[in-house]
C-alpha cells in the first residue's frame, strides 16, 4: 500500500496552505496600512495643527504635503486621503479601541457616521460579524444601529440584517 497522498490531494494541501498564507499576509498589510493612517492623522493633528481640529493654513499644507508623499511613495497620499487620515485619527484618538481586523476602507465608511455611539457599534459588529466593506456601508445605509435601538422587537431587525448581509469575501 503506498501511504503517500495522491497528486490531487498533495496539490489541495498546498493550495490550502498557499490560500492561508495570502490572507494572512493580507490581514497583516491592512494592519499596518491603518497603524500608519491613524499615525500619520495624529501627526498632522499634533504636530501641525498644535492639537486644533483644524490648522488655520489646513488646505494649502495639506495640498503641499500630498504632492510630496505622492512624489515619493505614489498613490493614496492625496489630499482628500489625508484628509480621511485626520478624521481617522479624531474619531480614533485610542489606538488600542481601533479594530485591527478592519480594513481601511471599512473605516473610511466608519468616518461617516457622525454618532460616536452608533461608530463604535458598527465598528465592533462589522468585526465581530466580519462584515466585508460593502455589507458595513449597507448596515449604515438601512440605518441598522438606529433600528435596534428604536425597536421594541430586536430579534426580527437583527434577523433582517442577517439575511440581506453577505459573509464576508
Amino acid at each position: 500500500m503506498n501511504d503517500f497522498p495522491t497528486t490531487d490531494t498533495l496539490y489541495h494541501h498546498i493550495s490550502e496552505l498557499v490560500q492561508q498564507a495570502r490572507q494572512q499576509i493580507q490581514r497583516s498589510v491592512n494592519t499596518a496600512m491603518v497603524h500608519t493612517y491613524w499615525h500619520i492623522g495624529r501627526l498632522i493633528i499634533e504636530h501641525e495643527q498644535q492639537g486644533d481640529s483644524r490648522a488655520a493654513y489646513g488646505r494649502q499644507q495639506l495640498e503641499q504635503l500630498s504632492i510630496r508623499l505622492t512624489g515619493e511613495f505614489g498613490k493614496g497620499f492625496d489630499a482628500r486621503n489625508l484628509r480621511n487620515m485626520r478624521a481617522f485619527y479624531q474619531c480614533f484618538p485610542i489606538w488600542n479601541a481601533v479594530r485591527p481586523e478592519l480594513s481601511w476602507t471599512h473605516y473610511r465608511v466608519l468616518l461617516r457616521v457622525e454618532n460616536s455611539d452608533a461608530r463604535a457599534w458598527y465598528m465592533d459588529e462589522a468585526a465581530g460579524q466580519h462584515w466585508s466593506s460593502r455589507a458595513l456601508e449597507r448596515q449604515i445605509g438601512t440605518l441598522y444601529y438606529e433600528r435596534l435601538l428604536s425597536s421594541r422587537e430586536k430579534d426580527p431587525v437583527a434577523a433582517e440584517a442577517q439575511e440581506k448581509t453577505p459573509p464576508s469575501a
